[in-house]
């Protein structure tokens, strides 16, 4: 099984809608992916701290194995939210890890 784990930091305005909107938006396709073949998991969470470290998302997904996610991240479903994301974010941080 591999973990992939991303955190987001949001724009406060992009894409001609709030932070909030876009938060919303990038939460439903990411919760859309969940069908894909080899998603085991996929949770999308907001921050509730708001502290100077803290991101607004966070994205919390389990594959099958790297191949799985290989295919999760080549889907053209998951291009078009990851060309939203890169219109919406200051900043992305990712770990993937293996268990």
């Amino acid at each position: 099984m591999v973990k992939h784990i991303v955190f987001f930091r949001f724009k406060e305005h992009a894409a001609g809608q709030t932070k909030q909107q876009n938060m919303l938006d990038v939460k439903q396709r990411l919760e859309a992916l969940g069908g894909l073949p080899g998603v085991v998991k996929i949770e999308v969470g907001f921050d509730v701290l708001e502290g100077d470290a803290s991101c607004d998302v966070a994205l919390y997904s389990e594959f099958d194995d790297q191949v799985a996610l290989d295919g999760y991240q080549q889907n053209p479903d998951h291009m078009a939210v990851k060309e939203l994301l890169g219109e919406v974010t200051e900043e992305r941080y990712v770990v993937d890890y293996s268990i």
